[in-house]
């Protein structure tokens, strides 16, 4: 592994500015970043930040209905585009309600940068009205934070947390702004470029040769290799990278969640996405495989299940940009701290040049061919739409060309098993967290930041409530972000675990009357009225119930020029199959 760093002698001039107010310098800072766009909700504690951006025509502000919803819009921004997504909060309860989406963009190593308004520098500490120590409560969540006691530091401070947000494995910065700071005034000096004190944090990481011969080395002797592809590859950029490394080595593809569209789900290689809800064969061919090739992923639990019992046959090579992933789940045979971009880059010109040939493996692939075929994801017939189908038909009328949002839960599995995705960028999702509520805003951004794109938030009737007053944000924004509401009544997934683990009974999860619950069969019952509360907020709705109007409702919905909301009426008893039980291994694997 090669470790460089950029020289500071290297460094061009700083830029120095006019005299301006710190709001004003800040709104400069984010100018020179290229932010086009900033979710962002005001306060008292913020509002010189919003007084200042009110006085540029380069950053449209949009003003979510939510600082949660605004943040989880940023998110999605960041997702679809792999640019840092940047949203504003006030101080206190403003801040606090960006706490899940900065988790979940730790998680998820998405590049976002949050700002906050803080009370007067002098009543820090004071329990002053609105005050939290944003800057405390976040350490654990983010890459970095920032306090900025000086109007000074913010050129500085603002050049380091977007350096510090897109590089290496992405991820979110806070920096958090006393309202005095905002107010004074002064002359800014604008860095050039981030320069820190560590080379550690200018550095980028190269895989040597002798590392990737090893590689290369390992594949000639395998009979059964996989190739296991997480996020890291589409944060990397390196998703065509991986398809000519897959193909020159006729090696299958297996993808996490996060990695689904890092390699084309229509290829003969792929084995779509694999873990507790993933392919069957997909799980079996990594059980059993001979060598494992971790490519930007962590051997998270929803992978795993057990960790003793993955993979146990298999020699395991792990390339990541964070050597602290190294080792921490799984034990591995070659650790490789690199850019996967690179690393995929180099295997590739080294393969060609050391005219590598593949091993015998047809064997090995008639075996997947056959898992294919006999256990594909299942979408049962019924009488009733099932959730499947109005995904599979969604794909079909799409043709493969959208942009996919979703919730938490059962629709959120649907999604990714019915929805085919040969792009990166295309499937978003809250799944590190799993934070209920991310699938519309997220739809939001999205959808601002691809206007060309049909943006289409698969959700479920829980997750959907809880950001739901983001219709209002794209009715008056003009955002065409669509919902296609997957609704069952029920906390679908939860009921799913009562009824295979705690004998169906209900722990509170009917959101509807449990006396008289809405079904397919009880139109008359079901709460809330999706339609209606959706032409409240001026956006126009429709309620599908019947089978032989989904298709006809599903292009209405595309049709449409602006927001939509589509209430699917499903059942509730539907299971998402295949599960492998939490901690659990592939034998325990659930097919029906």
């Amino acid at each position: 592994m090669k470790k460089k760093a950029t020289s500071p002698a290297a460094f061009p001039k700083a830029d120095i500015g006019r005299e301006m107010k710190g709001s004003d310098c800040v709104v400069e800072c984010l100018i020179r970043e290229g932010v086009d766009v900033v979710f962002a909700y005001p306060g008292g504690a913020s509002q010189e930040l919003h007084q200042s951006l009110a006085r540029t025509d380069k950053i449209r502000v949009i003003l979510p209905r939510h600082e949660q919803g605004g943040s989880f819009a940023a998110e999605g921004y960041a997702r679809a585009t792999g640019k840092v997504g940047v949203c504003m909060a006030t101080s206190g309860p403003g801040a606090t309600n960006l706490v899940s989406a900065i988790a979940d963009a730790f998680m998820d190593s998405v590049p976002m940068v949050a700002i906050t308004g803080q009370v007067y520098s002098k009543y820090i500490g004071k329990m002053a009205f609105q005050e939290t120590d944003f800057y405390g409560m976040t350490l654990p969540i983010v890459k970095h934070s920032y306090l900025a006691m000086s109007a000074h530091d913010l050129p500085r401070i603002f050049k380091e947390a977007f350096h510090l947000a897109r590089t290496g494995r992405p991820g979110p910065v806070i920096i958090d702004i006393p309202k005095d700071v905002q107010q004074a005034k002064f002359q800014p000096v604008f860095p050039p470029v981030a320069e820190f004190r560590s080379a550690y944090a200018n550095a980028t990481f190269h895989a040597s040769d002798e590392e990737l011969k090893q590689i290369l080395g390992l594949i000639a002797e395998a009979k059964r290799p996989v190739i296991y592809a997480g996020g890291g590859v589409i944060s990397a950029g390196a998703h065509r990278d991986l398809k000519s490394f897959a193909e020159k080595v006729n090696i299958p593809v297996a993808t996490t969640l996060m990695g689904v569209g890092g390699f084309p789900e229509t290829h003969a290689l792929s084995m779509q996405w694999f873990g507790m809800h993933g392919s069957a064969y997909g799980n079996w061919a990594v059980d059993q495989c001979d060598l494992l090739l971790c490519i930007g992923a962590r051997f998270d639990d929803r992978i795993t299940g057990d960790t003793r019992h993955f993979a146990t046959h298999a020699k395991i090579v792990h390339i990541d940009i964070d050597a602290s992933e190294h080792n921490k789940n799984k034990r591995v045979q070659l650790p490789v701290t690199a850019d996967v971009k690179q690393a995929l880059g180099r295997l590739n010109e080294l393969a060609a040049v050391l005219k590598f040939s593949p091993p015998d493996t047809k064997a090995w692939h008639t075996q997947i061919a056959t898992w294919k075929r006999e256990h594909p994801f299942h979408c049962p017939e019924s009488k009733h739409i099932v959730p499947q189908e109005a995904v599979r038909m969604l794909y079909e009328l799409t043709k493969g060309d959208a942009i996919i949002t979703t919730g938490v839960g059962q629709h959120q599995m649907w999604a990714a098993q019915f929805y085919r995705f040969n792009e990166p960028r295309r499937y978003i999702s809250s799944l590190g967290l799993g934070a209920m509520g991310f699938g519309y805003p997220a739809a939001m951004g999205a959808k601002v930041a691809c206007p060309d794109k049909q943006v289409i938030d698969i959700d479920g009737d829980g997750s959907f409530v809880m950001n739901v007053q983001e219709l209002a944000t794209c009715k008056i924004e003009k955002i065409a972000a669509k919902a296609m509401i997957l609704n069952n009544q029920h906390l679908g997934m939860v009921v799913q675990w009562e009824d295979r683990f705690y004998g169906s009974v209900r722990g509170n999860t009917v959101l509807g009357d449990e006396s008289n619950v809405g079904s397919p069969d009880n139109p008359a019952a079901l709460y809330p009225d999706f339609v209606k509360i959706a032409e409240g907020f001026g956006v126009k709705g429709r309620r599908v119930i019947k089978r032989s109007e989904l298709r006809a409702a599903i292009k209405e919905m595309l049709d449409h020029d602006g927001p939509y909301v589509l209430d699917v009426i499903v059942p509730y008893t539907e299971h998402v199959l295949p599960m492998i039980p939490a901690g659990k291994t592939v034998k325990d694997m659930l097919l029906k």
